[in-house]
């Protein structure tokens, strides 16, 4: 692997013993093809942010899906991108087709650094419909931290947690986030960090994200600025996230006669 990037290719099957993503490109396919297409630059970038975010290890492959078909087959892919989402045990945990819906990938590659390396056990499948055990070690209910985050987090359609607020940011990342949801056109809405440190700690916990600002749409988490800017360089951001643009009403002139 480059010390450069923290995506490595791959052109066997990948290790068993960590969870991987393997992502699944072509060389006709310019959005997909290292080391300039956007959606492996978007990859690249979540595959940075991910690796840095904890101590819960994820290896990010990509392959190329015409040179190693037997890989291809293994995992089913069919169509470029694909993203295969393995657990320790080399099973796979989801398969997300196509780059259109990068909250989704963010959240599945989330999901898949808190899971329970237990979880891959063939018991843990039936212990699903078992009633909840009585024990210490049950999963605790949401705190009122949990909820406080989640109420914040679906207060509004577009979310942005930022230092400061869109008049007065008070970083440069927040900033440019602000200037690129402005400039996509979409409406959102802003929590400023600096005004609650629990928000601001719980939030890094609660989304397993470590920096800010944080971008949600409809409750998920989208990413931070670099996924931004990889994703409104790629093309509509607004489209991209599934949100409605603003509409923007020129000012009337008068007619000259």
């Amino acid at each position: 692997m480059s010390s450069a990037s923290a995506v490595q290719e791959l052109t066997t099957k990948p290790p068993s013993d960590t969870k991987a993503v393997l992502f699944f490109w072509a060389s006709w396919h310019e959005a997909t093809a290292p080391p300039k297409g956007s959606t492996f630059k978007l990859y690249e970038t979540l595959a940075t942010a991910s690796t840095s975010a904890s101590s819960n290890s994820i290896s990010f492959y990509r392959i190329e899906a015409e040179a190693q078909p037997d890989l291809s087959a293994q995992y089913n892919v069919t169509v470029v991108p694909s993203f295969v989402l393995l657990d320790e045990g080399g099973k796979v945990v989801e398969t997300i087709e196509g780059a259109d819906d990068v909250a989704r990938l963010t959240q599945a590659v989330s999901a898949l650094r808190v899971r329970s390396s237990t979880s891959i056990h063939p018991a843990s499948a039936s212990s699903e419909a078992a009633p909840a055990p009585k024990s210490s070690s049950s999963v605790p209910a949401p705190t009122s931290l949990d909820q406080k985050l989640q109420s914040l987090i679906t207060s509004s359609q577009t979310m942005l947690f930022m230092k400061g607020s869109p008049t007065q940011p008070q970083c440069g990342f927040s900033r440019q986030s602000i200037e690129i949801l402005t400039a996509a056109q979409i409406s959102f809405g802003t929590f400023d960090i600096l005004s609650d440190d629990e928000v601001r700690q719980g939030l890094k916990t609660y989304s397993d994200w470590p920096t800010f600002p944080q971008l949600y749409v409809h409750g998920d988490l989208v990413g931070g600025l670099d996924i931004m800017k990889e994703m409104a360089e790629e093309g509509d951001l607004a489209e991209q996230l599934d949100v409605p643009k603003l509409e923007l009403h020129p000012t009337p002139s008068s007619s000259v006669e």
